[in-house]
């Protein structure tokens, strides 16, 4: 009896990540529409990366063959890209900081017509 119910209730299934993957891709969502700081939005972007890839590793988990890696293959490359985007946006932050004395998003817009 005790069988049952922990196969039945204490498994974690697709739907379980789809739901932890959706939550933290509207966090993120929220983060990179809401915030003013350059720094939160790319955190928030980040966050949308790590929902992404949690997408990914659980699809290849519960709908492709086992031999199969293929999610967790393109999870890394995500992560190899997030890492590049990181490493971009903060030399882009920190030039403009130096310029500008400021991360504020409002404040960038040099670039307007």
């Amino acid at each position: 009896m005790i069988d049952i119910f922990m196969d039945k209730f204490l498994t974690i299934g697709l739907e379980h990540f789809l739901i932890l993957s959706g939550t933290l891709f509207f966090i993120g969502l929220f983060a990179v529409l809401a915030k003013k700081n350059v720094i939160a939005v790319l955190m928030g972007i980040e966050i949308m990366f790590t929902s992404v890839n949690i997408n990914l590793i659980a699809f290849n988990r519960y709908t492709a063959a086992e031999a199969l890696l293929t999610g967790h293959v393109f999870a890394i490359f995500v992560i190899a890209l997030a890492a590049a985007e990181v490493a971009v946006g903060l030399a882009l932050i920190i030039s403009i900081y130096r310029q500008r004395t400021s991360t504020d998003v409002q404040d960038f817009d040099w670039l307007k017509w």
